[in-house]
């Protein structure tokens, strides 16, 4: 009996519902267990990708990411340096907690509990832990009890054996070293003093690696599995491909903040390890079912490179720049610790979005288990939260974000001092532990929404709110247990590496605080002492100074602001004091209208003893913003 139309349709219509069912069927399955990579970057800056608006380096793998995925403008890492911030994604923890507050883990000494320093120094910092405890639930063991297949490869710097990614729940770990990152033998290219015995004279780390972990996606591609590449790059020492180095002098601009041939081939290599693994996905046909995490463990090094390798004649370049952010790593300020964030989640991210949210690296842990639908532990809790809804463009409810970082003491990087900030909407609040010249906490305080250059100190005009936001991080600091730096009540008031006064020497000068003066002996040529986290104000500025010296020599005095990464002698005056013994007072005119950030004074060129009895900011109106030394400085607090 012939069948009739009608019946035919209704079949396609079965037949086609079926195929719909099964295939959501099949997508719901694979949504379910998505394979994840997780790629780090190490120092990477804010604004040293094309999809963050650089024009010199070139990006084109991660800037398809964002095309992919969705940009974060306000990503945060949980320290301006690396170690803390790697174990704060293993373990979804403050660094303040868990103790892991320097990058020292591959010092030899094992250390497992936190503690304040001892020492002769004014201010007593934390001694960091130096190995991330096993007793930890970590990210990987939690996804390999789940039936993922881990693999690590790259930099680790969380501790050798046996506290290597072996021990924390990663069935790979390649190359399986501790260090810090290349450095040694050849660095970037084989053979490697980390990893002996492989790679061919000439290899790049960067490629080696992409290439494993090509192999473990090949090995893998028929179940879950986490990859967790954490990338040399770019890390020091300077090093790059020499037909990249090449190719990127031609093209940089001598008056572009971003110029530096040597650190644009060393991205261009972690843009093409990015590619690589990116092509695997794609050829094995699992990209669909793969989440891509990209971002770095602190802000990228802006100050010029003093490792210059065989790359001299780039030495005097600035590495790159964080602008408009204010310095870089390993400060508290936004260059240390903004950081780009791309996320590529198949399906759920919507493609060449951005968003606002503001994310910190305590929030990865949380937010890859639900995104893989896997249940944490009943005993873990975690600092971060899940931002998991941020990616599929909804809210995410949080009230701040905090860093504690208890270290400092380089006079060349801007904000490297010991402190805790917190981030409350737009306005961030930083304490600087112990850094006003009669031993209290600096506290400063920015708008970010207008002013993220943190250029002006509004803590003056705002009480109230800088009660508030120091007292949320006061709570922080006691419910992490964090170790708090402080003024060491047994100092000698001499040092030779860490300041007096608020003044940080340089290593032709030691500074001591002698009868109400800041006595500086000079040892050599360039004796000069530096002073940062200045109060607001207007220029021209004056600089008092009142002093006695027995040295030789011509004085200076630099200054920076927040549009300027380093000293320079455009940014410098000259004076000339007697060195006679005899008191004298000098008026140094500053021909610099915006907010400063730092002061240098370099009273000599010569040894022999200065004597600061009395140094003053003045702004425009004549209005003393901070004078050293000082029983009731006038800056503010």
């Amino acid at each position: 009996m012939p069948r009739s139309p009608l019946f035919f349709v209704r079949f396609l219509v079965i037949v086609l519902f079926g195929v719909l069912f099964l295939a959501n069927c099949s997508n719901g399955a694979l949504a379910a267990t998505p394979n994840i990579v997780f790629i780090l970057a190490d120092d990477l800056g804010g604004h040293d990708l094309g999809c963050y608006g650089s024009t010199f380096h070139q990006t084109p793998n991660i800037d398809r990411l964002a095309k992919h995925g969705m940009l974060f403008t306000d990503a945060y890492s949980a320290s301006p340096l690396c170690s803390p911030t790697r174990s704060s994604i293993m373990t979804g923890l403050a660094p303040a907690r868990t103790g892991i507050t320097a990058p020292n883990c591959h010092l030899p000494t094992v250390m497992l509990e936190k503690r304040l320093s001892k020492g002769a120094a004014r201010v007593l910092v934390a001694d960091s832990v130096t190995r991330l405890k096993t007793d930890y639930v970590t990210l990987p063991k939690v996804l390999q009890q789940a039936g993922y297949r881990t693999g690590h490869f790259g930099k680790w710097h969380l501790g050798a054996e046996p506290y290597s990614p072996l021990q924390h729940g990663f069935d790979v770990d390649l190359p399986h070293t501790p260090g810090p990152g290349p450095g040694g033998g050849n660095g970037y290219f084989a053979p490697w003093a980390f990893w002996k015995g492989e790679g061919q004279p000439g290899d790049h780390i960067e490629d080696r690696m992409a290439a494993e972990a090509v192999k473990f996606i090949a090995a893998n591609k028929d179940r879950p599995f986490f990859l967790n590449y954490w990338a040399f790059g770019v890390h020091s020492p300077w090093m790059g491909k020499p037909e990249y180095i090449a190719e990127a002098a031609k093209r940089a601009d001598p008056k572009s903040s971003q110029r530096n041939p040597v650190y644009a081939a060393m991205i261009r290599s972690l843009d093409e390890a990015v590619g690589q693994i990116v092509t695997a996905l794609e050829e094995h046909h699992i990209a669909d079912n793969t989440i891509i995490i990209f971002t770095s463990d602190n802000g990228g090094w802006h100050n010029v490179a003093k490792e210059a390798t065989d790359n001299a004649a780039y030495s005097g370049i600035p590495v790159s720049s964080n602008a408009p952010l204010r310095s870089g790593k390993a400060s508290n300020y936004e260059g240390g610790t903004r950081v780009p964030l791309l996320v590529v989640w198949p399906g759920k991210t919507k493609p060449g979005s951005r968003s606002n949210t503001v994310v910190q690296s305590t929030d990865f842990f949380p937010t890859l288990l639900e995104m893989a639908k896997v249940t944490p532990p009943d005993n873990v809790k975690f600092d971060g939260l899940s931002i998991a809804p941020a990616f599929v463009g909804e809210s995410v409810r949080r009230s701040e974000i905090y860093s504690h970082f208890p270290h400092g003491g380089r006079s060349d990087i801007d904000g490297f001092l010991p402190g805790t900030w917190v981030r409350q909407g737009d306005w961030k609040l930083i304490r600087f532990f112990a850094q006003n010249p009669d031993g209290s906490d600096l506290l400063e305080l920015y708008n970010l929404k207008t002013d993220l250059s943190e250029s002006k100190n509004v803590a003056a005009e705002n009480p109230k709110l800088v009660k508030e936001l120091n007292g949320l991080i006061e709570k922080y600091l006691q419910e992490t247990e964090a170790v708090i730096p402080k003024l060491n009540p047994n100092a000698t008031g001499k040092s030779t590496t860490s300041e007096v006064a608020g003044w940080t020497p340089s290593k032709d000068a030691k500074l001591e605080l002698r009868a109400g003066a800041i006595v500086v002996t000079s040892s050599g040529k360039d004796p000069s002492l530096v002073t940062r986290g200045l109060p607001a104000g207007t220029g021209p500025y004056t600089v008092e100074l009142t002093l006695k010296s027995n040295s030789r020599g011509a004085g200076q005095i630099f200054w920076t602001t927040a549009a300027d990464k380093t000293f320079h002698r455009d940014r410098s005056v000259p004076f000339e004091p007697r060195h006679d013994g005899e008191q004298q007072t000098l008026q140094v005119k500053l021909t610099v209208d915006a907010a400063l950030t730092a002061l240098r004074i370099d009273p000599s060129t010569a040894p022999g003893e200065i004597e600061l009895q009395l140094v003053r900011l003045k702004n425009k109106d004549g209005k003393v913003l901070a004078e050293w030394p000082a029983t009731k400085p006038k800056s503010a607090r």
